[in-house]
């Protein structure tokens, strides 16, 4: 059986010096995940390196949406790029948008 799984999408602004404000003027950073488990099934960013859009990957799949403080904290201690606080925020963008898509009215999920 596949799961049900839904595409979200996160922005922030991203430093004026950073190549990526440049070439996409903000950052983006895209979600796959499952609405049964909240799982983090894929993740890409709008970064100018390969390898950035890998390491984000490894931080997000697999980790729950519904632990976007744990995220974050994942991001402050392993992602040391420029964009570090446009990545957290983009994170909650989508971790907002998420929830308002999984639950329009707002109620804490009994998932986990």
């Amino acid at each position: 059986m596949v799961s049900p799984s839904i595409f979200v999408t996160g922005e922030a602004k991203a430093p004026s010096n950073n190549p990526i404000t440049t070439q996409f003027g903000m950052f983006y950073v895209a979600l796959v995940v499952d609405t049964d488990t909240h799982r983090i099934l894929d993740a890409e960013c709008s970064a100018t390196l390969a390898l950035t859009n890998s390491f984000v990957r490894s931080l997000f799949v697999g980790a729950s949406i519904e632990e976007e403080g744990t995220l974050a904290e994942q991001v402050a201690a392993r992602y040391h790029g420029s964009s570090q606080r446009a990545l957290v925020a983009a994170l909650a963008n989508a971790a907002a948008k998420y929830r308002s898509v999984v639950d329009p009215q707002g109620r804490t999920s009994s998932h986990n």
